[in-house]
């Protein structure tokens, strides 16, 4: 798939499913508070945040299945340029602030957004300036070969 037409299917695919979410069960598809609250919701709410989160997790690996080249294993496609270490504390980081901000770039920046919240809005602007300043550091003044 050309890449432009896979990023557009992608957020048509993100977008239908956070109609979907909100219009069936009245709930925001934001992926930091689904997990979260996977693990201790009421019985009557454990069931979609797992099936949720097992869809994101089916649907990576199809995506990764189906662009691997021939021979190359899936899982190969999932490491860029940096060591484990390195993605080990994204992660934490990114989970720490998707804690300090109260939501994540699925929450705030596609539900968040279309709903009009200001508060959405300053996190998706703080989220961008991180992401950009973040790669400035890395790739283009030296952190990165």
């Amino acid at each position: 798939m050309n890449v432009p037409w896979a990023a557009v299917a992608g957020g048509a695919l993100i977008g239908a499913a956070a109609v979907l979410l909100l219009a069936t069960l009245g709930r925001v598809a934001g992926i930091s508070g689904i997990a979260a609250a996977s693990l201790h919701a009421s019985r009557g709410e454990r069931g979609w945040r797992w099936a949720f989160l097992l869809g994101l997790l089916v649907a990576t690996g199809l995506v990764l299945w189906w662009q691997a080249a021939p021979g190359q294993p899936p899982h190969a496609l999932l490491r860029d340029t940096l060591p484990a270490w390195q993605l080990a504390g994204a992660g934490l980081l990114v989970g720490f602030g998707t804690r300090l901000g109260n939501g994540c770039t699925s929450g705030h920046g596609v539900c968040g957004l279309a709903r009009g919240s200001k508060r959405s809005l300053l996190a998706v602007l703080i989220f961008m300036a991180c992401a950009m300043l973040t790669t400035l550091l890395l790739r283009h003044a030296g952190g990165l070969a």
